[in-house]
């Protein structure tokens, strides 16, 4: 009789995940919607909101727990890849005479959901927080994960749409990166409190993460790039695809040491490494597109496991918690965004549509709420809306800017992604 040890269970479930990923991802992309929006659904459905509800044993079999690790190292590289290319498209960007407008409208995209996020969870903490996590931790949290936008899911949107080098696109996307790098600060400083760290420590803990942040955009970005306008063009590519490698890992590992969570080293090793010489660019394309194809779909399943999205109760109050967050969540986001937008001078459809696009939150929140379940301070039917908010938000986009008629013109040359 046949019968698959843990290494033949390893390769069927992984055969099986990129199968479906694929298949799911290639679906939605026919609907006009980002290819991550059906990963991430074939991700959950091989969870128990769906495969675990409707055949147990099956889904036992095809996912043991000797072979949830294996699959789990998988998706941390994944995850440490995709933040390294989230890196490079950041230190790629250039938003040329519009910095102040820029940040004004990312000030207003982060802060405003942040304190309406924060604001909503602080009463439903009693319901919903995990036992040990005090409500304004818990608060916080909610409101880190509301106040997201999905930077790279944003950029595949503007690029698909055509518009990545108009105003609102080249807006969104600076608005986007400087939010998102205000929310994992604050994410870090969520986590370090959660984890009993005091108001001292958590200090000593921000200040030396500015000082590895200012040593890595400084001496260690100059260095890189001497490096590679010396000797880049000369080197071996496997010697360089190894120092990439060291150097994503090196950065993790730091920022772990540190008390913060190791994507943000990651995607410091993105700020770092050159984004304009050649060969820096040859080394990078293979480890992003590998992530993206192969590992993320992983980083799916894990989340798929650890959410179950049956165990939503849309009675007894659940659906209005489900309404509230979603109504904070879109009208926060697009009104703070839209409402910066004009008082710097926009006119009303071009912030219409900056607040849309910011609205994107996508696989960037998914793994926030990853952090925070890592951190046991979100699980549960709290970790099920959260998730559904992260979807319907990205879901909305490309249909709100066709149907409202807040779609700019394209450019007659439009931008590279990421670099506006």
């Amino acid at each position: 009789m046949l019968a698959l040890d843990t290494i033949g269970h390893f390769f069927l479930g992984a055969a099986l995940v990129l199968a479906l990923s694929r298949a799911a991802g290639a679906a939605v992309e026919k609907a006009g919607q980002p290819r991550v929006i059906g990963e991430v659904a074939a991700g959950i459905a091989l969870g128990p909101s769906l495969l675990g509800a409707l055949a147990p044993d099956v889904a036992g079999r095809l996912f043991p727990p000797a072979v949830l690790p294996m699959f789990n190292g998988l998706a941390q590289i994944g995850l440490a890849l995709f933040m390294f290319a989230t890196g490079r498209e950041l230190a790629s960007m250039r938003v040329r005479g519009a910095t102040r407008q820029g940040l004004a409208i990312s000030g207003a995209s982060l802060l405003v959901p942040f304190a309406g996020g924060a604001l909503l969870a602080r009463p439903l903490a009693g319901r919903y927080a995990p036992p040990g996590v005090s409500p304004s931790v818990f608060a916080l949290f909610v409101g880190c994960a509301v106040s997201i936008t999905a930077f790279p899911v944003l950029a595949r949107i503007l690029d698909d749409l055509g518009i990545a080098g108009s105003r609102p696109g080249r807006l969104g996307l600076f608005a986007a990166a400087v939010g998102d790098g205000g929310s994992w600060l604050a994410l870090s400083a969520v986590v370090a409190l959660a984890r009993g760290s005091g108001p001292g420590e958590t200090a000593v803990r921000a200040l030396l993460a500015l000082l590895l942040a200012a040593l890595a955009l400084g001496p260690v970005r100059r260095f890189a790039a001497g490096w590679f306008e010396r000797r880049g063009g000369t080197a071996e590519p496997a010697t360089l695809m190894t120092a990439l490698v060291v150097t994503i890992g090196c950065g993790a590992a730091l920022t772990a040491a540190l008390g913060l969570h190791q994507l943000t080293g990651a995607c410091l090793a993105g700020l770092v490494w050159p984004v304009d010489h050649p060969a820096a660019r040859a080394a990078a394309a293979p480890l992003a597109s590998t992530a993206k194809t192969v590992l993320l779909p992983f980083f799916f399943l894990g989340f798929g496991l650890g959410v179950d999205l049956g165990s939503l109760r849309l009675d007894g109050g659940g659906g209005l918690v489900l309404a509230a967050l979603l109504a904070v969540a879109v009208l926060a986001k697009t009104g703070g965004a839209a409402l910066a937008g004009r008082a710097t001078g926009l006119p009303w459809r071009e912030c219409a549509a900056l607040g849309i696009l910011l609205n994107t939150r996508g696989l960037t929140e998914l793994v926030v709420l990853q952090i925070g379940r890592e951190a046991h301070l979100v699980e549960g039917p709290v970790l099920a809306l959260l998730t559904l908010v992260a979807l319907v938000t990205t879901l909305m986009t490309t249909p709100l800017l066709k149907l409202t008629g807040t779609l700019p013109t394209p450019a007659r040359t439009p931008a590279r992604v990421g670099t506006p």
